[in-house]
């Protein structure tokens, strides 16, 4: 009898020891960690909140962070502590477990200056964790949980641009600029550039570049820059490529420009299309030019008309002279008789001079 009281009394003991050991050394495993966004621009805030899935009454939990990016602005759910790159938020229901909490959180702000991507992550650990009325005692949380965001300013999308000058005419190399351009662009390590054309039925077009070598490449067939591709990206990013654009037909050509990323199987990060109009290559005339100009063709003129035409050249000519002033004045009457005088009064002198000498 009294071994049996004995082995029952073991057996209770251990029971009673077994039952506390689970009710003391449980593990919190409800835990729940989300953020209210997961890109975060600079100047705005993220909220990290832990939902504990059940009453707690103690806890201690503990939220880093990297200070390069973010900066603490505040807490809710308890007494919070900032050391520049770990926030500490403790709680005590000092009630005795009337005013338990079941959630808390701590909000962050991204910093100004940000000009690229940057995954980054907030790293959760907590210890001091019971129920209401501290008869459950969980496990502390030494592995952190971690919670991923990227912190990255407000990119703009590129811009693709085709400049060129004047006509563009047929088998004539025509300079042109191609412009990939953005604000504030994404950045990207490995990109290119391709380009795909649709032309009149029997053209060709090509888009010469030439590389650092000298070499000079297709566009249209080959693309453009290494061939693991080009980093671009930042503020007020540019970049200027020219190229020769040649035409075989005339009419209309359309150029699509594409930008792809290397790293995400050739995506498109941007495109643009371009329509261009080919003409005709003027042509040079080798013949002098005829500087002569040309007459009105004359209309024959009838016997009436040349009759008047007649008429009328006589009327003018007898007009002209009738019109027509003299040059010398005509002598008066007075001006002979003096002439004749003079010319009786010499001969006779003449003549007694001829006289006296016999």
């Amino acid at each position: 009898m009294k071994k049996m009281i004995s082995i029952i009394a073991i057996s209770l003991v251990l029971s009673i020891s077994i039952f506390s050991i689970k009710i003391y050394a449980a593990t919190l495993d409800t835990i729940n960690i989300t953020t209210d966004k997961q890109t975060v621009h600079p100047n705005e805030t993220v909220k990290v909140n832990i939902n504990f899935g059940q009453d707690l009454g103690s806890y201690t939990i503990d939220v880093a962070y990297d200070n390069n990016l973010l900066e603490y602005v505040s807490s809710e759910g308890g007494t919070a502590n900032d050391n520049g790159t770990r926030v500490r938020v403790y709680f005590f229901d000092q009630t005795g477990g009337s005013s338990p909490r079941n959630s808390m959180s701590v909000t962050f702000k991204a910093k100004s200056g940000i000009t690229t991507s940057n995954p980054t992550n907030f790293s959760i650990t907590a210890e001091g964790l019971a129920n209401p009325d501290a008869s459950v005692t969980y496990d502390d949380i030494t592995i952190p949980i971690t919670k991923n965001i990227v912190v990255e300013p407000v990119y703009t999308d590129y811009n693709i641009a085709l400049s060129y000058t004047g006509e563009v005419k047929k088998d004539e190399q025509k300079d042109m600029k191609i412009t990939i351009s953005s604000s504030m662009g994404k950045n990207y390590e490995h990109t290119r550039i391709i380009a795909n054309a649709t032309t009149p039925s029997g053209g060709t077009v090509n888009l010469f570049a030439t590389d650092s070598q000298g070499l000079e490449h297709d566009i249209i067939q080959n693309g453009w820059g290494n061939a693991s591709g080009d980093p671009i990206g930042g503020v007020d990013v540019k970049k200027e490529l020219a190229v020769k654009g040649k035409f075989t037909k005339p009419g209309d050509y359309s150029i699509k420009l594409s930008l792809i990323n290397r790293d995400d199987s050739d995506a498109v990060i941007a495109s643009k299309t371009f329509k261009i109009t080919v003409t005709e290559k003027a042509t040079i005339s080798t013949e002098p030019e005829n500087t002569e100009p040309v007459k009105p063709e004359e209309k024959p003129e009838n016997n009436e008309e040349i009759i008047n035409k007649e008429q009328n050249e006589i009327s003018n000519k007898n007009t002209i002279q009738n019109n027509k002033k003299p040059n010398k004045l005509p002598k008066t009457g007075n001006t002979v008789y003096v002439i004749i005088l003079s010319t009786v009064a010499v001969l006779v002198i003449a003549y007694v001079c001829l006289r006296k000498r016999k």
